[in-house]
């Protein structure tokens, strides 16, 4: 059984990628879980055709234990079979939306989840690498990452960061880095970019998936463009994304840029001014937060 995470910032796309990467993968034969990392519990619905799943951390407690919650509650049957588990989280400023992470795959560990299964997939929280949100990375839970990424600056800089999370971890508990995912935001020279990201980071662009607008016709009706439509070309790449993740053997252990370097790197493909500085962009969400956990 292989584990594997999908990382990205906020707003790339990063749980739309995984669900059609995850039901090409099962398209395959793959036997599937998700395991949603994310409070929002949006990392099964394209696979179950619903708003959102019952989680983990609110059946917990609602019941007020986990030891009252029963496995085929929160454990629900999907497209190509996936199964899926939403881990939940507090209410807003209430507790660390972390703990539900922690706690779903304790609870799923012990009832017999992870059995059967070719594939466990962690979707998580935008680039947060820090507490609770590194589990899957921390504990060894996750042995691949793959990062969610545009040509876009901050995607990028997020991406830089999830590294350095990997990068933390990677002696310890032997998670590497799978590849980079290109979700295309149609900006200039993007595949050139993302590439020559790639090699900085020590790994690949293992795929470039064009922009297209069924993705999000297929959103809107909660569906996975394979099922809204099996035969589009769309659906044709997160197959061959799906079936370059399944055959992988290119993992390293990453090497993050310093800021002068990532800056220099969008300096040359235009993406920022001589004359802008990124020293203290998102610093917290990234090397300072791991650092501290």
């Amino acid at each position: 059984m292989r584990q594997i995470a999908f990382y990205g910032k906020g707003g790339i796309g990063k749980s739309t990628t995984s669900q059609n990467t995850l039901a090409a993968m099962a398209e395959q034969g793959q036997r599937i879980m998700i395991v949603g990392c994310d409070p929002k519990a949006d990392s099964t619905r394209l696979i179950l055709h619903s708003k959102a799943q019952t989680t983990v951390l609110h059946l917990a407690a609602e019941r007020g234990a986990i030891e009252d919650v029963e496995l085929e509650e929160v454990l629900k049957t999907g497209y190509g079979n996936i199964r899926c588990v939403e881990s939940g989280g507090p209410e807003p400023g209430v507790g660390c939306a972390g703990r539900g992470i922690i706690t779903a795959i304790n609870f799923l560990e012990e009832n017999g989840a992870y059995e059967d299964l070719d594939f466990v997939s962690y979707d998580v929280l935008g680039d947060v690498v820090c507490g609770g949100f590194a589990m899957p990375i921390r504990e060894g839970k996750a042995q691949e990452i793959y990062i969610v990424v545009s040509g876009e600056m901050m995607a990028m800089y997020a991406a830089n960061n999830i590294a350095r999370g990997i990068l933390k971890y990677a002696h310890a508990g032997g998670v590497r880095l799978g590849g980079l995912i290109c979700n295309s935001r149609k900006v200039d020279r993007e595949v050139e970019l993302i590439e020559a990201l790639a090699a900085r980071l020590n790994t690949q662009m293992i795929h470039f998936v064009p922009r297209d607008n069924v993705v999000q016709h297929a959103e809107l009706r909660r569906m996975t463009v394979a099922e809204y439509d099996t035969n589009n070309n769309q659906a044709n790449e997160y197959r061959a994304l799906a079936d370059k993740i399944i055959n992988n053997t290119n993992l390293s252990i990453p090497t993050p840029l310093e800021m002068d370097e990532l800056e220099a790197l969008l300096v040359e493909f235009g993406l920022l001014g001589d004359d802008k500085e990124m020293t203290n962009i998102g610093v917290p969400a990234g090397e300072e937060a791991a650092a501290k956990a």
